[in-house]
Order: structure tokens, then sequence, then C-alpha cells
């Protein structure tokens, strides 16, 4: 199963597992073996996991050229989830966004086929304006999945649920602290962010929590939404752990 994409059947949608990002130095002697130079991480990285969240592109606009190289990178299969710029979801709050979303779409192609969903975070401090969103969802490409990440419960709610449908855009489900949500899952894509099974950003995730999260990515999956899963629980490693450990659930589910 080392580097392949989980299905749950030839009908249903793919499930997909990895981590928020590759590249952390405390990972040497846990993924990385000591001496492996950096410039080999990704390739290590690939052997175990068929995708990953670029998280780098939410604080700094990648080059062109940047995307083009991870697209060459990346093995067959292997699909790369984007954080959104957080010009647009932090400073602009999805408003009047055409031209910045333009602009990052454009250097985010260039990852070809292994662009896989596009996320989009917005602040704590965004409450609920379907308006606001409703108006941003208009101007998102039709052939790229997008999802998003809400930090404040304002927006949990049914009206929000709905109009994400409608634009056949997806929901994060995540468990930050104070903006924890409900499991669900709208529109084509499953999407979940595991931000830490002890506090932010640490702590495994007890292997009783990983098996209901398996059986609910494997509902989702019948139900013909392709599946994405990601630990950004990098410290100690632990992302890496998780990631594995909910992957050999969902493979042996299969």
């Amino acid at each position: 199963m080392e580097g392949t994409t989980v299905s749950s059947d030839a009908r249903g949608g793919t499930i997909h597992i990895g981590c928020s990002g590759w590249v952390y130095k405390h990972w040497r002697g846990i993924l990385y073996p000591d001496g492996l130079p950096q410039a080999r991480w990704f390739e290590r990285y690939a052997e175990d996991f068929d995708t990953v969240e670029l998280n780098n592109s939410f604080y700094h606009l990648p080059k062109p050229e940047t995307f083009e190289k991870w697209r060459k990178q990346a093995p067959p299969g292997f699909c790369y989830a984007v954080k959104a710029n957080r010009y647009l979801t932090q400073a602009k709050k999805l408003k009047d966004c055409e031209e910045p979303l333009e602009r990052m779409m454009t250097s985010a192609r260039h990852l070809g086929d292994r662009l896989g969903p596009m996320l989009f975070q917005l602040p704590p401090s965004m409450k609920r304006n379907l308006e606001r969103l409703e108006s941003f969802l208009r101007i998102l490409p039709a052939d790229v999945a997008s999802v998003f990440e809400f930090r404040n419960p304002d927006w949990y709610v049914p009206d929000t649920y709905a109009l994400l449908d409608r634009y056949k855009a997806s929901f994060c489900v995540h468990d930050m602290a104070g903006s924890t949500t409900e499991r669900i899952a709208v529109g084509p894509v499953a999407y979940v962010r595991f931000h830490g099974g002890v506090g932010k950003y640490w702590g495994r995730y007890p292997d009783e929590a990983l098996l209901t999260w398996a059986d609910w990515a494997m509902e989702q999956s019948r139900q013909g939404r392709s599946v994405w899963c990601y630990f950004n629980n990098d410290i100690h490693g632990h992302a890496i752990h998780d990631a594995q450990t909910l992957k050999s659930m969902v493979g042996q589910m299969r």
C-alpha cells in the first residue's frame, strides 16, 4: 500500500491521507533517516503517502516555477492540496478577489494533474457573511475542488452548508480548539484537517478515534466523494504515525 491511493471500491471515491507539509527538521530519525539530504525528503515522504497539503502557499504565493518543480518531483498519482494565499482570506476576506484569485490559480495550475483541492481558511474574526461568501463562490474555477475551513463557529449553520453545496464547494472538518466543527461532508469532496490529538499541532490520536474516522472516510467514499485527510500535528512526528495508522485502517476495510 505504500505510496498508493487508498480506495474503497471501484465505484467509490478515492481516499487520500497525508500530512500538512513535509519539510520538518524534527522528522529526522522518524521519517527521514539521519544523513538523508533535505533534497530527498519529498522522495522519502512520497514512498508512504500519495498527497500532501501545501501550507507555505498560505503565507507566500510560490512562483509558477516552484509549482512546476513540485509537479515534476511528484510520482504518478500523487496530488497536492494547496492552501490559498492569506491575502484572499485574511486581508481581503473574500471581497473583490477576482485579480488575486486569478494570479494564484495561474501559478497553482503549473501543478497540472498533480493539483488536488484548494483550501480557503477564513480567519476566526470573520463571522458568517453568506452574501460575501456567495460572491466569492461565483468566481471560483469550476474545474478545481474548493474547500472552506471556517475558524468561527458562527458559520456552522445549514444555510452555509447549503450555499457551499449549491456551488459545488466543500466544507473542511477540523478540530482546532475554539472552532471545532461537526463531522459533516458537503459537496463533492470530504476534507479533514487534524490539528492535534492533545494540543495545538501536537499529540497522537488514539487508535479508537482514528478508527471512527476510517469508518467515516469509507462512508463518504461509498457516497462517491473523494476524501482528503491531513494531519497537522507535526511536532514529534505525530502526524506521520497518525497518517500511517489511518491509512492502514482504511486499507484493511477495503
